[in-house]
């Protein structure tokens, strides 16, 4: 056990406690995944990160990302929380973009004005939901399934399902319910029982809000803001011309908080996901 470089980052915003927190391990040499899973359900956090040396030559660090009780591929606001802390730290690119190796291969980072930006991974699994799930999913929100206009899977590694409602009102009015969502565990691969439910505030198309309900230590948890969901978002209302080449998501608004997902699609059809990022704790942690 040794003294390692630590900091909690707080995602998708720019002032202290309004955004998702994550857990910066900046060297992670050494530990067991048995050593980061257990200080990753210690934080009671929603992902905790470890900053390691790379494997493949094109990256600058590689980085596992960890929630309770499992390891995730990739995850949207560790990204760009680890990359903040990373930056901090002295850490500098080899080339344009910053490159993070994570489960999901490379991903590209890059500095949009004042902001980091992730560029969105390819998804995993996309198209129309089944019609079953669709049914389980509006009985489980509470609504009526005429509410759902749009659905599809949104899955780039955590396996999201998505919904588009009519309003950001229907959205923020949602009360899901656990037992009835805890179906979707049924045939879901990888992480399950995932959904993401989107809605465009009235004052235009370029605002939507978004909600994220997943299980978690309690029956259901909602996710203040999530950059995996926002992503896999992006990639599906922007192709399907649902949302314009550039939008702002708010999400943590029915928890008290104020995330700000900068959503854009480059010339080159790649979609990225960017928000401020701000250091919250700085130290160093016994692992």
């Amino acid at each position: 056990m040794k003294q390692r470089p630590f900091t909690q980052v707080d995602v998708f915003t720019s002032t202290p406690y309004l955004g998702n927190p994550v857990a910066v391990v900046l060297d992670g040499s050494g530990l067991s995944t048995e050593d980061m899973q257990a200080f990753t359900n210690w934080t009671n956090l929603s992902e905790a990160t470890f900053v390691l040396p790379p494997t493949h030559p094109d990256a600058d660090y590689a980085l596992r990302i960890f929630c309770p009780g499992r390891e995730l591929l990739f995850a949207g606001h560790p990204t760009l929380g680890s990359c903040h802390a990373w930056l901090q730290a002295g850490g500098l690119p080899k080339g344009k973009h910053v490159v993070q190796e994570c489960g999901v291969g490379l991903v590209n980072i890059q500095l949009e004005s004042s902001r980091l930006a992730f560029a969105a991974p390819p998804l995993r699994r996309s198209g129309p939901l089944a019609e079953d799930d669709v049914q389980l999913i509006a009985r489980g929100l509470g609504i009526a399934r005429s509410d759902i206009l749009y659905h599809a899977w949104c899955d780039n590694g955590p396996g999201w399902r998505a919904v588009m409602l009519g309003s950001a009102e229907q959205v923020l009015s949602l009360k899901p319910d656990a037992d009835v969502l805890k179906g979707l565990d049924i045939g879901v691969v990888g992480p399950r029982g995932k959904v993401g439910v989107i809605g465009a505030h009235p004052d235009g198309e370029e605002v939507f809000e978004v909600r994220a309900f997943f299980p978690g230590n309690q029956a259901l948890t909602e996710d203040p803001v999530t950059g995996s969901l926002n992503a896999a978002l992006g990639q599906w209302l922007i192709g399907t011309g649902l949302a314009p080449d550039r939008y702002i998501a708010r999400q943590g608004t029915a928890l008290g908080r104020a995330g700000r997902v900068h959503v854009s699609k480059d010339a080159d059809g790649q979609v990225w996901v960017g928000g401020d990022s701000v250091v919250c704790i700085q130290g160093g942690v016994m692992l």
